[in-house]
Formats: structure tokens, C-alpha cells, sequence
């Protein structure tokens, strides 16, 4: 194989899992966007934790909350779990790497609040603590995952919503994680600007 040739099925395959995506998607991203125009209705906030280039979609989307989406409005409250360096690593030392989120979502969460968790595999064992502490905490979480889900799967409740990309590379996972953070973003600008009544 050359390398256009690869290049191409990269594309066909970004293409293809868009086009599966939407054919799965559409519904519980609007329950989604649903979740979290409430919560900021009700002046409660975000958080978002993932680690690796998930840790990066939630930095991201936490940034377009707080700053702004495509147009000027009012800052959303929003905070990357994964972006505390002093937090995570003293956690990390003094109680494990698995529970940086968890303590976090412990302090920070109140009932109202929405977690947005992010795990291409839905196996991260930190991402699972945090999904736990949430709903100790009576909070609504968005799970982003691929694959099978993973245990986060299994573990989610009425009350939570679960955007799983169907399928199992990692890239093309992320790939669509981005295009449906930027979705939310742009659904929930359209309902609290008044495009959408």
C-alpha cells in the first residue's frame, strides 16, 4: 500500500464513523444538551475530567463554556478536572492516581451540577471514581466513551446520558468526541441565545 492510498482510508474511515455516529447519536446528544442547559439555567456547573487526549476534549470544552463558543454571551461555570497539577499530583501521592477525580468531584460537586466524563475505552479507573462520586452527589453525568462502553456502560443511570462512538480505534473515537463536544457547545449557545424556543 502507498501512502496516498493509507491517507484515503483514513479519511474513509473518519467518514464512515461520522456517518454511524450520527445514524446512533442524535438523540442523546440533544438529551445531552437538554442536561446541561438546565444546569447552567440554574446557575450550577460543569466539570469534565479524561486523561490523555480525553484530559485535552475536556480542557477544551470546560474553555468554551467559561470563554465563549462562537459568540459573545455571558461565561458558563465550568472546571477541567484535569488541569490542576497541585491537586492532582498531591492526591495522586497521597491517595492514588485513581481518585485525582474523585476527590475533586467530592469538593466541587453539588446536586445540579453535571459531570461530562471522557474515556475512549470506558475503562479508566479514575474516570469510573469520579462517575461514582457524582452520583453520590446527585449529579446528572455525560459519558463519552467508545467501543463497548466499557464498565462505564454498565454503570450509568436514568438520569445520565451515554455518547458512545461506534467504534474501536482510539483516534477515530477522539475524532468524534470533538465533533460532539462542539455540538453541545453550539446546542446550548442555541437554546440560552434564543434560536431555539
Amino acid at each position: 500500500m502507498d501512502i496516498s492510498t493509507r491517507i484515503n482510508l483514513h479519511f474513509q474511515d473518519a467518514i464512515q464513523t461520522l456517518e454511524n455516529s450520527a445514524s446512533t447519536l442524535i438523540s442523546p446528544i440533544a438529551q445531552s444538551i437538554d442536561i446541561l442547559v438546565q444546569a447552567i439555567s440554574n446557575n450550577a456547573k460543569v466539570l469534565a475530567c479524561g486523561n490523555g487526549g480525553s484530559a485535552a476534549d475536556a480542557q477544551h470544552f470546560i474553555a468554551e463554556l467559561v470563554g465563549r463558543f462562537e459568540r459573545d454571551r455571558i461565561p458558563f461555570a465550568g472546571i477541567a478536572l484535569n488541569t490542576d497539577t497541585s491537586i492532582m499530583t498531591a492526591v495522586g501521592n497521597d491517595y492514588g492516581f485513581d481518585v485525582i477525580f474523585e476527590r475533586q468531584v467530592q469538593a466541587l460537586g453539588q446536586p445540579g451540577d453535571v459531570l461530562v466524563a471522557l474515556s475512549t475505552s470506558g475503562n479508566s479507573s479514575n474516570v469510573i471514581k469520579a462517575i461514582q462520586a457524582a452520583h453520590e452527589r446527585n449529579m446528572a453525568v455525560i459519558a463519552l466513551t467508545g467501543k463497548s462502553g466499557g464498565e462505564i456502560a454498565g454503570m450509568l443511570t436514568d438520569f445520565d446520558v451515554h455518547l458512545c462512538v461506534p467504534h474501536d480505534r482510539t483516534m477515530r473515537i477522539q475524532e468524534v468526541h470533538g465533533l460532539l463536544l462542539h455540538v453541545l457547545c453550539d446546542g446550548i449557545d442555541a437554546f440560552l441565545l434564543g434560536d431555539i424556543s
